[in-house]
């Protein structure tokens, strides 16, 4: 049998005027809120918990800072066969900022400044209380911890805060007397931020210290870095 064919049957047709619903892309402003959001407390969770380590870094920073300048001072000594000078805080400067100065001494006479090294704005030459306050507990046994800057120890007439490197490698102070000594640098309020540098002036010896929590109850306790 041959097929029925459909005759006077028009195709159907949109209707004039109608658009067929596109289907929507991209986010809508409650998906974009929510988005913000979550990479808001991200970012804070990512700031609290880099907090310590970055703050740890510029504790670093500072201290590598000002042991290179002592042991900088001393080299310049050796290799030019002449004295410098290494002055903590020199006067003049201003308040609230940590300085390290290294001049060279021609003819006797103090001379051109070598080095000026600024310390960070949150770092400090301080000796934060609760470090440990006596000879047999600080860093070489240097001192007792109760100054910032404490070179000259054991010697009258002398500068605490100053120290003259010899060609031959020793430190002394104006007087030529050995100078043996230690500075200390810390952030404020933060005790275990503190650091320590120590001089053995006879040999002229520097060597880095840092304070760590004790294991139990008590005091801090200074390590070799």
């Amino acid at each position: 049998m041959a097929p029925v064919r459909m005759t006077g049957v028009e195709k159907s047709s949109p209707k004039k005027g109608f658009m067929r619903p596109r289907k929507q892309s991209g986010f809508t402003l409650i998906e974009s809120m929510v988005a913000i959001s979550i990479f808001m407390i991200a970012t804070a969770i990512g700031f609290m918990s880099l907090g310590p380590a970055w703050r740890d870094a510029r504790v670093t920073a500072a201290y590598n800072s000002a042991l290179m300048t002592m042991r900088q001072a001393r080299e310049l000594a050796i290799e030019n066969r002449k004295t410098y000078l290494l002055t903590f805080n020199p006067v003049g400067t201003p308040t609230g900022v940590n300085q390290i100065r290294i001049q060279r001494l021609d003819g006797g006479a103090v001379g051109p400044t070598v080095s000026n090294i600024t310390m960070p704005s949150d770092m400090a030459f301080v000796a934060l209380p609760g470090i440990p306050n006596t000879n047999a507990t600080s860093p070489d046994n240097m001192g007792s911890g109760a100054n910032a800057v404490e070179f000259d120890i054991g010697v009258n007439n002398g500068a605490a805060n100053q120290i003259y490197f010899f060609p031959d490698g020793s430190a002394r102070d104006i007087n030529n007397n050995i100078n043996n000594g230690v500075v200390y640098i810390a952030r404020a309020n933060d005790l275990y931020s503190s650091r320590a540098i120590t001089l053995f002036g006879a040999a002229g010896r520097i060597r880095g210290w840092r304070l760590y929590p004790p294991s139990g109850v008590g005091v801090g306790q200074w390590s070799q870095q």
